[in-house]
């Protein structure tokens, strides 16, 4: 597999050493970051990452998070919990194909469900994307559950990041792991950080530490992203912070992008606008607020030096965080809004309606028992005549006909059925999920 050129972050890290020159204007931008009367900060020093958060936030800051907290409460408020876990199934294969995207992939919704059903393409290239895809949704699901649990570590801790990285990159083949540019190679240890200097590279115009000191960075973000001892709306703030610091610091050969991403569905399920994973941080960097640029442009507005003496007091710009942080956290209110609208309860009900009605596989009253499953959650197999108002036989068969097309199913074979959501109703279901694939 060729380097990962993370076009979200418009980090290209085919050079593996940067060149003296990039060196020499990062340097430069970092002595420009100090005032006069302040001492250089080393360029190696963790402190380097400052400012890490955001203690007085605007007052747009503070009605997004407002905003945001409001529209998260109600998003899913009156799905049955079984229908909501069902349909988080399915957010999280959308999660997959966004993030997917914002590296350059462009793996379908239906061949990411093959691949987790163990129907692998035949070409190695799409075979390996489809690996990719697969692990993102199964990190993901592991995530989800050890919330549900209450066992999710701290999201910002350098062992839970490092699981991340070492989890998703469990099942690579060597290709996967194997980065190359013109004159070498290295092989990538899943879940280790950059350790030898092979593993520096330029990052765009950035210059992440230096490989000998990633421990040292990393250990320093864990402290000061620290959820515990901070209040609601600041553990919100800290969500996107800690996002653009994790990809300045680097910590990964490769990966770091989508590590990045599954850190924030973490911290949104800890800092409880998560919602029981029914909607995507992912889908929205990949679509902005107006043009799918905006992702990399703020990351890299994000990188910006200090700019004065009025511009904070750390070694990048207070004003460019201040405004990365309102970007963000708008663009999960956007999403917020957007998946309360497609999950509506009365506006779901209807589209299973539709879709039973247009459908040729199935008889009309198929969309009872869609509807039954919707606001029970659930239903006994030995219900269906008594739904469709159906003879025994001919209600069995428009079940198994429902369940032929993938909108019922259970865990066991003779189990109650509950609804599902697979990739051949994604269009009619929740239009304007994902872009015409």
């Amino acid at each position: 597999m060729q380097v990962e050129i993370a076009s979200d972050i418009g980090h290209n890290i085919g050079q593996f050493r940067p060149s003296s020159s990039v060196l020499s204007i990062t340097t430069r931008h970092f002595a420009a970051s100090t005032s006069a009367n302040d001492p250089m900060p080393d360029i190696e020093s963790p402190s380097r990452i400052e400012p890490a958060l955001i203690d007085e936030p605007t007052s747009a800051i503070a009605d997004v998070v407002a905003d945001l907290t409001a529209a998260v409460s109600i998003l899913g408020k009156f799905l049955h919990p079984l229908t909501a876990a069902n349909l988080a199934d399915a957010v999280r294969i959308m999660n997959t194909y966004y993030s997917n995207l914002i590296e350059g992939h462009n793996t379908r919704p239906r061949d990411i469900e093959r691949a987790l059903s163990g129907e692998l393409d035949q070409n190695e290239e799409r075979r390996n994307l489809q690996i990719e895809a697969a692990a993102h949704v199964r990190v993901q699901t592991e995530i989800d559950q050890l919330f549900l649990e209450g066992t999710l570590p701290p999201a910002t801790s350098a062992n839970f990041i490092q699981w991340i990285h070492s989890e998703f990159y469990r099942d690579a083949a060597p290709a996967m792991l194997t980065l190359k540019n013109d004159s070498r190679e290295i092989v990538m240890a899943p879940g280790q950080w950059r350790s030898r200097p092979e593993h520096d590279n330029a990052v765009g115009r950035h210059l992440p530490p230096s490989s000998e000191r990633v421990m040292d960075f990393m250990r320093y973000f864990e402290q000061r992203y620290n959820l515990s001892h901070l209040g609601t709306a600041s553990r919100i703030m800290a969500i996107p912070a800690a996002h653009h610091r994790l990809n300045y610091i680097h910590p990964f050969p490769d990966g770091n992008g989508r590590v990045s991403r599954l850190v924030s569905h973490a911290m949104a399920h800890q800092t409880g606008i998560g919602a029981h994973g029914l909607w995507s941080i992912s889908r929205g960097l990949a679509r902005g607020l107006e043009s799918r640029g905006e992702y990399k442009r703020m990351m890299d507005l994000a990188d910006m030096p200090r700019q004065g003496d009025l511009d904070g007091r750390g070694n990048l710009s207070l004003k460019a965080l201040k405004e990365y942080v309102l970007w963000f956290l708008k663009v999960c209110l956007d999403q917020v809004q957007f998946m309360s609208g497609l999950f509506d309860l009365n506006e779901l009900k209807q589209r299973l309606r539709t879709l039973a009605e247009r459908s040729s596989a199935l008889k009309p009253q198929a969309a009872a028992l869609l509807e039954e499953a919707l606001m029970r959650g659930e239903f006994e197999r030995g219900e269906v005549a008594r739904i469709t108002g159906l003879p025994e036989r001919t209600a069995r068969r428009v079940l198994t006909d429902v369940t032929e097309l993938g909108l019922l199913a259970s865990s066991t074979p003779k189990g109650p059925v509950s609804l599902r959501f697979p990739d051949s109703a994604l269009e009619e279901l929740f239009p304007r999920l994902y872009p015409q694939v």
